[in-house]
């Protein structure tokens, strides 16, 4: 599939870096034999459209034997989406999900009420120096559908729709965009599409969707002729057409978006809620660990071990 994203030539972007509402530098966190840069939540926003979580992990390196083990635990009120462009990862879940996932593939976990995953290195990719890079991110529920069953959805890298055009190739992971609607369930109206650009190269930002950000993954990009580099987030103005020109060396961008909902959402450990009585009762389900018994329950073939309740 094709679009023109391109102005016209010698035409100068109609926007000023103001129609940049909020910039965000993620914060760095040590997971433990990998890095993470956490851009959402920030202090200066919450969320980006339905977003309310936004991890780059890696790049990593791992030496033969070692790998990623993110033990089981549990999520309400928001759907996780995995996106990798380096690596693999090996997801388990109390719905009964054993997948693993490639780069260019997303996994879509629905948390709902209640569900309880792992991802970990496979013991296959352990065998010889490997590594991780991708970006996982938080789309929150709304409120009418917070309480749902928990569900999960894999989507191989061919079933995603590409658009390509005069130097920009775009694969849409979330939701709608560019005349195209990705595979995955989405309850709200949601953009989410990986974009690598050559140099030079333009994109125009959908124009009818009411929140819009981009983080740069890599390389760098001009807005209004200011510069950004990797490892930012934009968050832009609604409403304003917006267009980004990659720079020298390209860029690799990450670009989400959507509908708000109603109101915040309180956020505690893996825990998202319109209600924070909601998160009490999580809290207090994990920590009686009654698994299959009430809220919870730990996958099926990754039961000998958990995260605990912070604190």
């Amino acid at each position: 599939m094709s679009w023109n994203p391109a102005l016209e030539p010698g035409c100068p972007d109609a926007v000023g870096v103001d129609a940049i509402e909020t910039l965000i530098v993620p914060r760095a966190r040590d997971l433990g034999g990998f890095e993470v840069r956490r851009a959402l939540p920030s202090p200066k926003r919450q969320m980006v459209g339905p977003f309310v979580f936004f991890d780059q992990a890696g790049p990593a390196e791992f030496i033969t034997g070692k790998g990623v083990d993110v033990r089981p635990h549990p999520h309400i009120g928001l759907a996780t989406v995995t996106y990798l462009y380096r690596g693999e990862f090996q997801h388990r879940d109390s719905v009964g999900s054993n997948q693993t996932i490639l780069p260019g593939a997303v996994n879509w976990m629905v948390a709902g009420r209640g569900v309880t995953h792992s991802e970990r290195t496979s013991e296959a990719t352990r065998l010889a120096p490997h590594s991780l890079y991708g970006i996982q991110t938080w789309v929150a529920l709304p409120e009418d559908k917070e309480e749902v069953a928990p569900s999960f959805e894999h989507h191989g890298k061919d079933t995603l729709p590409v658009i390509e055009s005069d130097g920009v190739r775009l694969r849409l992971i979330l939701g709608r965009a560019y005349g195209e609607t990705a595979p995955a369930s989405v309850f709200t109206d949601t953009f989410y599409a990986d974009v690598v650009l050559e140099a030079g190269a333009r994109l125009p930002l959908p124009n009818d969707h009411e929140d819009r950000g981009l983080y740069i993954v890599e390389g760098s990009v001009s807005i209004a002729g200011q510069v950004f580099e990797a490892g930012r987030m934009m968050v832009f103005r609604p409403g304003d057409a917006i267009t980004v020109a990659a720079g020298p060396q390209g860029a690799r961008l990450m670009a989400l978006g959507g509908a708000t909902l109603n109101g915040p959402r309180y956020v505690w450990w893996n825990f998202v809620s319109s209600s924070r009585d909601k998160i009490e009762a999580a809290k207090e389900e994990w920590r009686r660990g009654a698994w299959g018994q009430g809220q919870f329950d730990l996958p099926a073939d990754d039961r000998a071990e958990f995260i605990p309740l912070p604190g």
